[in-house]
């Protein structure tokens, strides 16, 4: 950010919420997309576990640039021109059994305003509800989720009574649970994620002064150094390297910052989502295996570019005499 320093103060806050929150979201997307596969079906379920109304809009579009195939947020999905998706609720289970008799009759009620739709089938005894579709198959049902229990043995089972419909899982997944799952063989096609891929460890992106009218700064306190000067990452195969803007790129290196606005009006239209999405596939794609590990995985770690280092140097003896 360039800016009169007042107007670069006003920005600060907004920023951080929203590039933080929205990288968290799109760093677990990532994550969860990289274990499940690329077959596998993911949904976005966070809206009732983000952290305002504002924060869910945020969280559906970050999840489909990181991955995720589709949002259940009906505001989200109308913003950004998709389709929302999801199934049926345990509620109108309940409440219809409660009414008229039988989980079947929640579901035929259900399919009358949304033929096919996928049905909730954990609300009572999972295993028999699949039986009961099984016996009696909906026409053209695109999948049945399981909310609850030992998603392993009880996806085995539905599997046996509805061997050609579409199996989804949900209730508070992450990649780990995933990759267990993936492990022990369940029996699932898609997965609904909510609170682990909306909350969770946050990333603490800072908002720190460097230059001003040409004289580089930076902070240096006790385990917290930022880095003076104009910046300029570049991104080659074999890792990040943090320069100088004015520095010339590597051989091979891709230069990751780019301006996007310019005296308060954007520069070029906005990117699409797939093409967003496209390029997080292929960022991930590259990173190595000790990286993407989901048990302990490594982070990675930008080198320094030896003019960067240099201005750090001379900036660290500059502030010295000056505090001195």
């Amino acid at each position: 950010m360039e800016a009169p320093l007042w107007q670069a103060q006003i920005v600060e806050t907004y920023l951080l919420n929203a590039i933080n929150y929205q990288t968290l979201i799109a760093t677990r997307a990532a994550r969860l997309r990289d274990v499940a596969g690329p077959d596998a079906t993911l949904l976005e379920f966070g809206t009732r576990r983000a952290f305002s109304p504002q924060a869910a809009l945020w969280a559906a579009r970050a999840a489909l640039a990181g991955g995720i195939d589709a949002t259940s947020n009906v505001l989200a999905a109308l913003k950004l021109g998709r389709k929302p998706v999801g199934t049926m609720a345990h509620a109108l289970v309940m409440a219809i059994s409660a009414l008229e008799g039988s989980e079947t009759d929640s579901f035929e009620a259900f399919h009358r305003y949304f033929p096919g739709a996928p049905l909730l089938i954990d609300t009572y005894d999972t295993v028999a509800a699949a039986k009961a579709l099984g016996q009696t198959p909906p026409k053209n049902l695109a999948g049945v989720r399981l909310d609850s229990g030992d998603l392993v043995s009880l996806s085995q089972q539905v599997r046996q009574e509805l061997p050609g419909v579409p199996i989804f899982a949900s209730g508070d997944l992450d990649e780990r649970e995933i990759q267990r799952l993936k492990q022990a063989k369940a029996c699932i096609d898609g997965y609904g994620l909510g609170t682990k891929l909306v909350t969770g460890t946050p990333v603490n992106g800072v908002y720190k002064l460097v230059d001003i009218d040409g004289i580089p700064v930076m902070k240096e306190a006790s385990g917290k150094l930022t880095y003076p000067g104009r910046k300029q990452i570049f991104r080659t195969a074999a890792g990040d390297r943090l320069g100088l803007a004015m520095e010339d790129a590597p051989t091979d290196a891709e230069a990751l910052l780019i301006p996007v606005m310019l005296k308060g009006k954007r520069i070029g239209p906005m990117e699409t989502l797939e093409t967003i999405r496209e390029r997080t596939t292929q960022s991930v794609a590259h990173l190595s295996a000790d990286v993407r590990d989901v048990g302990n995985p490594t982070v990675p770690q930008a080198q320094i570019s030896v003019a960067l280092q240099e201005l750090t140097d001379c900036t660290r003896r500059s502030q010295l005499v000056s505090v001195s």
